[in-house]
């Protein structure tokens, strides 16, 4: 999807409804800088207002995902390429979510042996709790990477 087209159509179909920025916003019950911002290509409108700017410009979700009027012999094949492009983004929203887990993983397993080093090396620490406070620290930053791993499952009752 690109941004800066969306955001050139929206101003298109806009203007074509005779609404400013204002009054579109105000719509939406959103801010005017919001509106400004998609025009720009700057961010895209939120999927929760979608389906009313949709409406108050006169389009359908796809038009306004391509950025462009959709013919209907054209309508299938836009709609498919939508939904690609929109797995696609998902999927690379998995992988950075993937790598972040992976790396609070690895900090957790490298904060237990700095809190055993401290304890080692400074022992006048210990009345201090840092050792502990980095432990604690590590758990909780390994043990929920653990269990979505290794998709362990706790049930509640």
């Amino acid at each position: 999807m690109n941004q800066e087209k969306i955001g050139k159509f929206i101003a298109e179909c806009r203007k074509e409804k005779n609404l400013t920025q204002l009054q579109l916003a105000e719509k939406l019950n959103i801010s005017n800088r919001a509106v400004s911002k998609w025009e720009t290509g700057k961010s895209c409108p939120d999927v929760s207002i979608m389906m009313e700017l949709c409406d108050i410009l006169g389009i359908n979700v796809n038009e306004l995902l391509a950025g462009e009027r959709i013919i209907m012999e054209n309508y299938q094949k836009k709609a498919e390429q939508n939904l690609v492009e929109l797995q696609k983004q998902k999927e690379q929203a998995n992988k950075m979510k993937r790598k972040l887990e992976i790396l609070w993983g690895v900090i957790a397993i490298i904060l237990c042996p700095v809190h055993l080093a401290i304890n080692y090396f400074y022992p006048e620490n210990q009345g201090t709790y840092i050792g502990w406070v980095i432990l604690i620290i590590g758990a909780f930053l390994f043990v929920p990477y653990f269990l979505k791993y290794y998709k362990v499952e706790i049930k509640l009752k």
